[in-house]
C-alpha cells in the first residue's frame, strides 16, 4: 500500500471526486488505481472566510507501486503506508491453571478483557456498577430526581465514565504500534459509525456508546470471557509480595495470580483499600475548575466564519491554554460541542460536573472545562491520598454552595469577572440537571485558581471572539479531570511491589480519555499474557 497525504479538496466536493483527484495527483491512469481507502480527513479553519478545504490522507493500492514510489522519491507526501494491523502477542495455553481477573469495565477494562478473550485467556471481569442500560436509568435518576445511586452512576457501571461523555476517540499519546487503530476498529465492529475510522476528531456520543459497549461485552462472552456486574472488590489477597486473588464485598474470594486493576479515577474507596494493603502509589498532578457554557452558534461563528453551520463540518470545537501571571496554567478540558453539562458525582452530598454530547452534537450550547493545573508539591502535600482528600473537600463545598440538593453553584461570566455574586441567569440557559443556583464562585476554588481563571477568560476572548460573553455561564465544579494518584508500575506493567497486579487506565494514572484508556488496556493485557506465557513483551 502507498500512502498519499495532503490531498486537498473543497468541503463541498462530489462524492466521487476522490478517485480522479488521486489519479491526477499521482500521474497515473485510472486503471492503475486498484483500490483506495481514506485513512484520515481533516480541515483547516484558521482563515475564517477563506475557502474551506478537506485535507485527506489516502491509502492506495496501485498496479505499479514501486514505480510510482520511485517517481515520488523526493516527495514526503507519497510514502509507503505503515502496517496498522493488530498482531496478538500469543495464545493462551490449553492447560491454563487459572483465569485472569479484570477489575473494572470502563474503556481500559473493556479492551483488556477483549484482548485477553481474543487470545483465549477467558478473563473474568468484575464491575462494581450495573450493566449499561440499567446504569443509564440510575444516572437519569440523579439528573431528573436528585436521587443518587453510589454504585451505579456517571462514574460506575458498564462503559465507565467515558459512556457519559462526548465519546471522543482521539489522543496525543505516542502509539507506534497503532493500537489506537485497533480500538477504533473494534468500536466500528461493535456498531459505531464507520466515519470514526478516518475523521480527524472522531467521536461516538453517549447514546451510541451504550450499544457499542454492550456489543463488545457480548463478544467477550462469546469468546469464553465472563462479565459480572455489581461485584465490588473490597480487598486484595497478597502473600510475600505476590497477588493471590481478590475479595468481593459479598465476602466471596476469587483466586488468581494475575489481576488487571482497571479502576476509574473515582474509585476512592478502592484507592484507600490498596493504600492500606501497602500497594505502592503516589500523588500526581490533576486540575480543578468550572464548566463554561456558550451558545454553540457563537463558537461556530468565531471558529468557522462563513462556514459556520456547514453540514459537512458540524459543530465547532476549541482548545485553549493560558499561562497566568501567578504561574498557573489554565486550559480548556473535554470540550463538548453541542452538548450538555452533567452531574457526575458518585458520592452522596457532593457535586461534580462533566461534559457530555450525543453523536449529533446538536444541543444549543457548547461547554468545556476551564481548569487550572495543580500539583502535590505545591497544593496538596501529605501522601498518596492527599489529592483525593482535596477533591472531596471541594466537591462537598460545591454541594453546600448549590443548596445541598445536588444543584450546582453557577455564575454569569460577567459577574465572575467583575467579582460580584450572580443573583439570576440571563440569555444563556445552563444545561446542568438537576439545576443550578446563582452564587459567587469565588468560594468554590482556592484563591490562586480563581485569580488564574479570571485572567484566562479575557485572554481566551482574544482567540475566540465572544468567549468572555457576560451572559455565558460558569458551573461548578470540575475536579475529576484525571486521577489524583498513580498506582505506579514497572516496565512489565506490574505494580512495583505486588507481583501479578497490573494497574491500568485512568484510575491508575496511565490514561486520560477513552482512546488512551483503551490503548493502555491492550498494552496491559499483552503484558499479562506475556507473563503467563513466560515470553518477553
Amino acid at each position: 500500500m502507498l500512502r498519499l497525504s495532503e490531498l486537498k479538496l473543497p468541503v463541498d466536493h462530489a462524492d466521487d471526486a476522490l478517485r480522479p483527484a488521486i489519479v491526477k495527483r499521482l500521474g497515473i491512469s485510472e486503471s492503475d488505481l486498484l483500490d483506495f481507502t481514506v485513512f484520515k480527513r481533516s480541515y483547516d479553519a484558521r482563515k475564517k472566510n477563506a475557502e474551506l478545504l478537506f485535507i485527506y490522507i489516502i491509502d492506495c493500492e496501485l498496479r505499479d507501486e514501486a514505480g510510482v514510489l520511485a517517481s515520488f522519491k523526493d516527495d514526503q507526501h507519497v510514502r509507503l503506508a505503515p502496517d496498522t494491523r493488530y498482531k496478538p502477542v500469543g495464545k493462551a495455553p490449553a492447560d491454563m491453571p487459572e483465569r485472569p481477573l479484570v477489575v473494572g469495565f470502563g474503556p481500559c477494562g473493556i479492551f483488556a478483557a477483549l484482548i485477553l478473550a481474543q487470545m483465549g485467556f477467558k478473563p473474568i471481569v468484575l464491575e462494581r456498577g450495573k450493566e449499561v442500560r440499567q446504569r443509564t436509568k440510575d444516572t437519569w435518576g440523579l439528573w431528573r430526581k436528585s436521587v443518587l445511586n453510589p454504585e451505579s452512576n456517571v462514574q460506575f457501571g458498564e462503559g465507565g465514565a467515558g459512556t457519559f461523555s462526548d465519546g471522543k476517540l482521539y489522543s496525543q499519546i505516542k502509539d507506534p504500534r497503532h493500537l489506537g487503530r485497533k480500538v477504533i476498529h473494534e468500536f466500528v465492529k461493535a456498531g459505531a459509525p464507520e466515519e470514526i475510522l478516518y475523521v480527524s476528531k472522531p467521536h461516538i456520543g453517549t447514546f451510541r456508546l451504550t450499544g457499542v459497549v454492550e456489543n463488545i461485552r457480548h463478544q467477550i462472552e462469546a469468546l469464553g470471557g465472563e462479565v459480572r456486574f455489581e461485584q465490588r472488590v473490597s480487598d486484595v489477597l497478597i502473600d510475600k509480595g505476590q497477588l493471590q486473588g481478590v475479595v468481593l464485598a459479598s465476602g466471596e474470594q476469587l483466586e488468581s495470580r494475575h489481576v488487571i486493576l482497571a479502576l476509574g479515577h473515582s474509585s476512592r474507596d478502592t484507592f484507600r483499600m490498596l493504600h492500606r494493603r501497602e500497594v505502592f502509589m503516589e500523588a500526581k498532578p490533576f486540575s480543578v475548575g468550572f464548566r463554561i457554557e456558550h451558545p454553540q452558534s457563537l463558537i461556530d461563528k468565531a471558529r468557522l466564519g462563513a462556514f459556520a453551520g456547514h453540514p459537512k463540518i458540524g459543530a465547532a470545537d476549541y482548545k485553549l491554554v493560558h499561562h497566568a501571571s501567578n504561574g498557573r496554567s489554565v486550559y480548556s478540558f473535554c470540550m463538548c460541542p453541542g452538548g450538555t453539562v452533567v452531574a457526575a458525582t458518585s458520592e452522596t452530598e457532593r457535586v461534580v460536573t462533566n461534559g457530555m454530547s450525543q453523536y449529533s452534537r446538536n444541543e444549543r450550547n457548547a461547554n468545556a472545562g476551564i481548569v487550572v493545573g495543580i500539583t502535590p508539591e505545591q497544593d496538596y502535600p501529605g501522601g498518596p491520598l492527599a489529592g483525593v482528600e482535596l477533591q472531596e473537600r471541594l466537591e462537598s463545598l460545591a454541594y453546600v454552595l448549590g443548596g445541598s440538593n445536588y444543584h450546582a453553584p453557577a455564575q454569569l461570566v460577567g459577574d465572575f469577572l467583575a467579582g460580584r455574586a450572580s443573583t439570576a441567569l440571563a440569555s444563556v440557559e445552563p444545561s446542568y440537571k438537576p439545576g443550578v443556583k446563582p452564587v459567587d464562585l469565588v468560594e468554590a476554588l482556592p484563591a490562586f485558581a480563581i485569580e488564574a481563571i479570571r485572567e484566562a477568560i479575557p485572554a481566551f476572548d482574544k482567540k475566540i471572539k465572544g468567549f468572555a460573553l457576560p451572559d455565558a455561564v460558569l458551573t461548578g465544579i470540575e475536579t475529576r479531570t484525571s486521577s489524583p494518584l498513580r498506582i505506579t508500575r514497572d516496565k512489565q506493567c506490574q505494580s512495583l511491589n505486588v507481583k501479578g497486579l497490573f494497574p491500568a487506565g485512568e484510575g491508575a494514572g496511565y490514561a486520560g480519555g477513552i482512546l488512551s484508556a483503551g490503548v493502555d488496556g491492550i498494552r496491559v493485557a499483552e503484558a499479562l499474557a506475556c507473563d503467563i506465557l513466560g515470553v518477553g513483551d
